[in-house]
C-alpha cells in the first residue's frame, strides 16, 4: 500500500510468455498489493508462465476478444478488488515497472488523478528504438488530436497508464471499442470530463519479443483515432452529440 491506498497493477496480456517474467520481477511489491493478469486467448504459454510466477489473479478469455475488451476485464477486476489506484502496464517489457512508485505518488498525493508514461518526453521513443514510421505517425496524430480535442499532451498512445479509482465514477468505458482504439476513447472521455492528466518521462524498449501491431493494423488504428478526435471536437463545440460521452460526468476538482 501507499498512504493506506490499495495499489493494483493490471497486465493485459497476449502472447507475453517470453517477456512476462522480466516485467513481473521489476514490479515494486513494497507498494503494490495485487497483480491482475488477463490473458486474451494467447497461443503461447502465457497463462502457465503467470501461474508459475505466482500471480494471484489470472483471468483467461475463452477466445480472443481484443485489446480493449482485455482492458475492460482488467479494470473491472481491479475495481472488484477494491483498488484505490490502478496501473495498466503492458507485460511485453516495453515499459519499465520501475516508474510505478512515481506514478502512484502523483495520484496518492492528490496532485493528479491520471498519470501517463510518455515515450515522447525526453526522447524515450527514439532512444528505445521506436520504428521511424511509428514515431512520425505518433507525432502527427498527437498534434492533430491536441488541435481537435483542445488539450495538450505529448502522447495519446502510450500503454502505460495509472488511474485513481474515482476516475471510473466519471466516465463509462464499458461501451467503448474492444479493439486498440479503446485507449483513445478512454482518454477522450477523461479529457471531456475535465479530469486533470499528468505525464512522466518514460524510457521504452523495442525488441523482437515486444508486442507491436503491423502496418495495416496501425493504419486502421490511426483512422480510428482521428474519428474519435473529430467526435470529441464536434461534441465539445456543440455540433453533434455522441454516445461515447453520454454518461461522462465532470470530474474537475
Amino acid at each position: 500500500m501507499y498512504r493506506k491506498l490499495k495499489i493494483v497493477v493490471v497486465l493485459p496480456a497476449y502472447n507475453a510468455a517470453s517477456t512476462l517474467e522480466k516485467t513481473y520481477r521489476e514490479i515494486p511489491f513494497d507498494i503494490v498489493d495485487d497483480v491482475v493478469l488477463v490473458d486474451d486467448a494467447s497461443t503461447d504459454q502465457t497463462p502457465e508462465k503467470a501461474e508459475a510466477l505466482g500471480i494471484r489473479h489470472i483471468i483467461l478469455h475463452d477466445k480472443n476478444k481484443g485489446y480493449g475488451a482485455n482492458q475492460k476485464t482488467c479494470y473491472k477486476t481491479a475495481l472488484k478488488l477494491n483498488a484505490d489506484i490502478i496501473i495498466m502496464l503492458h507485460p511485453d517489457y516495453q515499459y519499465t515497472p520501475k516508474l510505478i512508485p512515481a506514478m502512484v505518488s502523483i495520484i496518492a498525493e492528490g496532485l493528479y488523478p491520471v498519470v501517463l508514461g510518455s515515450r515522447i518526453l525526453g526522447n524515450g521513443a527514439k532512444k528505445g528504438g521506436m520504428p521511424v514510421y511509428k514515431y512520425i505517425a505518433n507525432r502527427l496524430l498527437t498534434f492533430t488530436q491536441n488541435l481537435l480535442i483542445g488539450h495538450k499532451l505529448s502522447e495519446y498512445h502510450t500503454g502505460y497508464r495509472a488511474f485513481s479509482k474515482q476516475v471510473f465514477d466519471h466516465i463509462d468505458i464499458w461501451g467503448n471499442s474492444n479493439d486498440f482504439v479503446f485507449d483513445n476513447q478512454m482518454l477522450s472521455q477523461i479529457i471531456y470530463a475535465d479530469i486533470p492528466i499528468a505525464e512522466v518521462t518514460c524510457p521504452t524498449k523495442y525488441f523482437k519479443e515486444a508486442s507491436s501491431i503491423n502496418f495495416a493494423r496501425s493504419t486502421q488504428y490511426g483512422l480510428g483515432v482521428l474519428k474519435v478526435s473529430m467526435m470529441h471536437f464536434m461534441q465539445r463545440t456543440g455540433l453533434a452529440k455522441f454516445k461515447l460521452y453520454e454518461k461522462v460526468q465532470s470530474g474537475n476538482n
